[in-house]
């Protein structure tokens, strides 16, 4: 009877251990979707992000990649991560605006004093301003947000030069399809054409639209050099990109692994931000090399024109509205 009693016993005791161990080896897959060419920094961030999470897990997860706008548009993939159709996504402050409207107030126009100064605003962890609108972002559609990187000053493109506002009446010009991107673009002088980015080179090329705007190393690595001549530098949005979480499956993942996680969305923010910066160090070189004019203000272009007229239409449409949000930042030390 002993004998049999321990024989149970050394049963249960195998079965536990292969449960245990079928539970630990299981594979968590993470889906990351979004909307740049795999070689920009911005794709290239989302492999070292997928890379440095295997590794800090061990194995544990594995973060599956799905560039170019593979799984939808601008809009589809801000909301995919919302209903946790996706994991992991990346876009501007103004798209994920469309998730938790105060989001876009940090893609205004001629807001930011310097690259530190943006990075400040934006950190998750330390920007008193992103730390609540962050739980608002949480408690209203189930998204947090991991990390933010430097994403680049947008500047315009066109088929012929431009120089101040009055250059732009009647040109269509693509803009972001969110309200404050159609504001800036309209700010500087132009007609705003909402196209989602995937259709952004075909638009240019059948002249649906005449320019675009965009940061220098996103210009360079969609080729848009391609199908645009000119390059003004208007500087007119300093940008950080944010990479968010679906927060369901935030929740469910271990501790340990979230420790991991969070480990490596810091060491791809530093990185991805000192990428950029050397990106767009040269990509104006490589821009000029490829055969665009580039026009900044030692060629005539007016600046201070372009911003008082973008700074006049985004105070007519969101001074209001985001007024409390320019005033926190204002005062943050750059």
């Amino acid at each position: 009877m002993l004998r049999k009693v321990l024989t149970v016993l050394c049963l249960m005791a195998v079965v536990c251990i292969v449960i245990t161990f079928s539970v630990s080896a299981q594979t968590i897959r993470l889906k990351y979707a979004h909307m740049h060419t795999p070689e920009s920094v911005c794709g290239r961030q989302a492999e070292m992000l997928a890379k440095l999470i295997e590794k800090k897990t061990g194995g544990a997860v594995k973060v599956e990649i799905y560039p170019a706008s593979q799984l939808g548009n601008l809009q589809e993939m801000a909301e995919m991560v919302s209903t946790g159709a996706i994991a992991i996504h990346h876009n501007t402050m103004a798209a994920i605006g469309s998730l938790c409207e105060p989001f876009a107030a940090f893609d205004t126009p001629y807001l930011y004093k310097s690259v530190d100064h943006l990075l400040k605003a934006t950190d998750p962890y330390s920007s008193p301003i992103m730390q609540e609108l962050n739980q608002e972002l949480i408690k209203t559609r189930d998204v947090r947000v991991l990390y933010t990187f430097y994403f680049g000053t947008r500047h315009l493109t066109c088929n012929k030069p431009i120089y101040k506002p009055e250059d732009l009446k009647g040109v269509k010009i693509r803009s972001i399809p969110f309200p404050i991107y159609t504001a800036a673009v309209e700010g500087l002088g132009a007609t705003a054409v909402p196209i989602d980015w995937a259709e952004v080179p075909t638009a240019l090329a059948t002249g649906i639209v005449s320019g675009q705007e965009n940061p220098v190393e996103i210009i360079l690595s969609a080729k848009l050099y391609e199908v645009q001549k000119y390059l003004m530098l208007t500087g007119h949005i300093m940008g950080a990109e944010v990479v968010v979480f679906n927060e369901e499956t935030w929740q469910k993942l271990p501790s340990s692994i979230q420790e991991k996680i969070m480990e490596a969305a810091r060491e791809v923010s530093a990185a991805a931000t000192k990428m950029m910066l050397e990106a767009e160090a040269q990509a104006i070189q490589t821009l000029k090399e490829k055969g665009m004019t580039v026009i900044g203000p030692e060629a005539g272009l007016d600046v201070e024109a372009f911003r008082k007229s973008v700074t006049k239409v985004i105070q007519e449409r969101f001074g209001e509205k985001f007024g409390k949000i320019y005033e926190v930042i204002g005062k943050i030390d750059p």
